[in-house]
C-alpha cells in the first residue's frame, strides 16, 4: 500500500487517469482456472467494482513493484495440512451460532 500512496503523494489524479489513457493495453494473457476460484473471486471484485482484468493487472503491477510475488507462499505443516483436510471434509470442526458468540469464545 505504502507504493501506492507515494505514487498519488508525487502525481495528482488527472496526471494518472491521463497516463491510463495514453497506455496501450496490448498484451494478452490466457489462463486456466477452476470454475469455482473464479466464480468466487468474480463475486469479490464485483462488490469492490473492479473488473477481472484490472485485478490480474494490479497482481502484475504488485509482482513488479516487489520484485516477487507480494504475498508469502509456504507449503502448509502437517499440523496444518491435516487441519485443512479434515475441515474440507467436515471433520472436528467447532461450530457456534453467531459471529457474536464466535468471538465471545475467543475473548474467554
Amino acid at each position: 500500500m505504502t507504493d501506492v500512496m507515494y505514487m498519488y503523494s508525487k502525481c495528482n489524479y488527472e496526471n494518472i487517469a491521463n497516463l491510463e489513457d495514453t497506455m496501450a493495453k496490448t498484451a494478452i494473457i490466457q489462463t486456466r482456472v477452476e470454475p469455482a476460484v473464479k466464480q468466487n473471486a468474480q463475486k469479490i471484485l464485483n462488490a469492490l467494482n473492479i473488473s477481472m482484468s484490472e485485478a490480474i493487472s494490479i497482481y502484475l503491477a504488485q509482482i513488479a513493484l516487489h520484485k516477487g510475488i507480494p504475498f508469502e507462499i509456504k507449503i502448509p505443516n502437517l499440523v496444518t495440512e491435516k487441519t485443512l483436510k479434515y475441515s474440507k471434509n467436515g471433520k472436528e470442526l467447532h461450530k457456534v451460532a453467531n459471529v457474536d458468540e464466535l468471538f465471545q469464545e475467543l475473548d474467554s
